[in-house]
């Protein structure tokens, strides 16, 4: 375009950009990124400095991805949530924790995508301890985790594939497949069994996600109090706190889907 004396605007280069980090082009995505900051660089802000991090972080680039992160903020850029919460991730990925937390505690007003990767790149060092905190602090911020965030840290305490414990009150079969059994779901988890016993040692990934589909109600709610109660009781506090957290919020969702309509009073 520009040989032929027309200039695409940024917006409609990022967009190219984009096309060619989705179909993994990562190469000529960056070259034209590298064209932009040589001959347009007044001209780059914070959309696609953002697209060019987020797609570093995703293929493990995280020290170039902290280097345009750099540059952004030398050029005085705004930087979004978002971005900073890909900036994080990308720093604990580097094993770069202090770092990461100095970002993180500089964000004015961290929100779910801050949080997220400040949780996530935790847990992929096997800090589930310290992630759980992570989680009691967004909450007492008022920022409300989603499922995925509740699958990420079950992940993380249990493993994918779910670990036994040493109380059978409290063991993953006991909480978890047998969950599956009480919820009406006896198919799935007798699948589950059969693929553990077919495998061997190899024991398959257990379907969280469908778990806590199960009882995302007001009986969930009971449930995952008794199974807090007893996991407090063996030492189990952090699984506790985010087990008990998903039934009251579940609880609360289904008490505001029930609740009647509220009619204007004909006195106002």
């Amino acid at each position: 375009m520009e040989d032929e004396g027309f200039e695409a605007d940024v917006d409609a280069v990022e967009k190219m950009m984009e096309t060619l980090f989705n179909v993994n082009e990562y190469g000529e995505a960056l070259r034209l990124f590298e064209t932009l900051r040589f001959k347009r660089m007044d001209e780059l802000g914070a959309s696609t400095y953002g697209l060019v991090i987020r797609w570093l972080c995703k293929k493990g680039m995280t020290a170039q991805a902290h280097e345009v992160f750099v540059e952004m903020h030398k050029r005085g850029v705004w930087v979004e949530n978002s971005t900073l919460g890909d900036v994080v991730y990308g720093l604990l990925m580097r094993r770069r924790v202090r770092e990461a937390y100095g970002v993180f505690e500089g964000i004015e007003a961290p929100d779910l995508s801050v949080y997220h990767g400040l949780i996530k790149g935790l847990l992929k060092l096997r800090r589930a301890g310290e992630a759980t905190q992570v989680f009691r602090e967004m909450i007492g911020r008022g920022c409300e985790p989603t499922m995925p965030r509740y699958i990420l840290l079950l992940q993380g305490h249990l493993g994918r594939r779910g670990r036994k414990g040493s109380d059978p009150l409290v063991n993953f079969d006991t909480i978890f497949v047998g969950g599956m059994v009480k919820a009406g779901k006896s198919k799935e988890a007798t699948k589950y069994v059969e693929r553990v016993l077919n495998r061997g040692m190899e024991v398959p990934r257990f379907d969280y996600n469908k778990f806590l589909h199960s009882f995302s109600n007001e009986e969930g709610v009971h449930m995952f109090e008794d199974v807090g109660k007893k996991l407090r009781e063996v030492g189990l506090v952090d699984l506790a706190d985010i087990l008990e957290r998903y039934g009251q919020k579940m609880a609360t969702r289904d008490r505001r889907r029930n609740r009647s309509p509220i009619t204007e009073d004909s006195n106002d």
